[in-house]
C-alpha cells in the first residue's frame, strides 16, 4: 500500500461543495466514484478542507489517500484527467511518505475572493466573481483590511451553529490588487474557520459601503458576536489558491 497526494482544481458551481454526500454530486464524491471505477477498489480520499457549494479550487486544494493497486503516479492522473467531468482536473499526484495526511499536515491557506465593479455584470463571469455594481470605497477598505493582519480570536465571523472550540487563528497577510474592473482579495492564514473568509468580505463590503467604519473592525474582533458581523459574501467570488505544509 501507498500513500498518495493530489492537487485539484475544479468549478465549484457545478458541485454541493466539497464533501462527499448521499444525495447530492461533490467534489471529493465524484473523484471517489472514478477511482472506484478506473481501479476497481473503495478509495477514501481526504482533503485539505471543506469548500462549500460554488466555492471554487485554482489547483488549491490537495487530498490524499493510500492505494493498494500497482499503478504508477502519472499514469493514474492521466487516467483520471480522462475520466473526470471537465469542471475537475487534476494538477498533480505525487507518492508521500505514509504519515502525510492532506488535513493534518497543512500549516496554512491562501484563498482569494474576486470583487467586480464593472457597470453591467458579465453573464459569462456570474459564477466566478461577486458583482457589485454600486462603487465601493477602497481606501476605506484597505484601511479595515490591516485590523484583520495578525492572531486573534475570530469568533465573530464563524458561520453560527459551528462547534469549533478554538477559534483563535492567525492571518499572515491580507492583500488587494486591481485587475480591470475587479478587484482581487488574498488572505493568507494558518487556518479558516466556517465561512470566515465569506464573513470578513460581507463585513468589508459594508465598510466599502460606509455602513460600517474602518476603526469598528478592531471592536468588532474582540466582541465576539457574530450579531456584529451578519453579513456573508455569496460563495462564487471565492477561491482555494493553496494549501501550504
Amino acid at each position: 500500500m501507498k500513500t498518495l497526494k493530489m492537487t485539484i482544481r475544479y468549478d465549484g458551481s457545478e458541485f454541493k461543495g466539497w464533501q462527499r454526500q448521499s444525495q447530492e454530486c461533490s467534489v471529493q464524491g465524484t473523484i471517489e466514484q472514478t477511482l472506484k471505477a478506473l481501479l476497481k477498489e473503495e478509495i477514501a480520499i481526504h482533503g485539505a478542507g471543506r469548500t462549500d457549494a460554488g466555492v471554487h479550487s485554482l489547483n488549491g486544494q490537495t487530498a490524499s489517500f493510500q492505494l493498494n493497486t500497482n499503478i504508477g503516479a502519472d499514469q493514474l492522473k492521466y487516467a483520471l484527467n480522462r475520466a473526470l467531468p471537465a469542471s475537475i482536473h487534476i494538477g498533480e499526484i505525487l507518492e508521500v511518505p505514509d504519515t502525510f495526511h492532506a488535513r493534518y499536515s497543512a500549516v496554512g491557506k491562501t484563498y482569494q475572493y474576486i470583487i467586480d465593479q464593472s457597470p453591467e455584470a458579465n453573464p459569462l463571469r456570474a459564477k466566478y466573481v461577486h458583482h457589485l455594481d454600486k462603487p465601493l470605497d477602497i481606501e476605506a477598505i484597505e484601511e479595515a483590511m490591516s485590523y484583520f493582519v495578525g492572531t486573534h480570536d475570530f469568533q465573530t465571523f464563524m458561520a453560527s451553529g459551528s462547534k469549533i472550540e478554538n477559534t483563535v487563528r492567525t492571518i499572515h497577510s491580507f492583500e488587494l490588487k486591481r485587475q480591470g474592473d475587479e478587484f482581487v482579495f488574498t488572505i493568507s492564514g494558518d487556518g479558516f474557520l466556517y465561512n470566515m473568509i465569506r464573513i470578513i468580505m460581507g463585513t468589508l463590503i459594508q465598510v466599502g459601503y460606509h455602513k460600517t467604519m474602518p476603526n469598528q473592525i478592531e471592536a468588532i474582533i474582540r466582541s465576539r458576536c457574530r450579531e456584529k458581523a451578519r453579513h456573508t459574501a455569496p460563495a462564487n467570488g471565492l477561491y482555494l489558491m493553496k494549501v501550504h505544509y
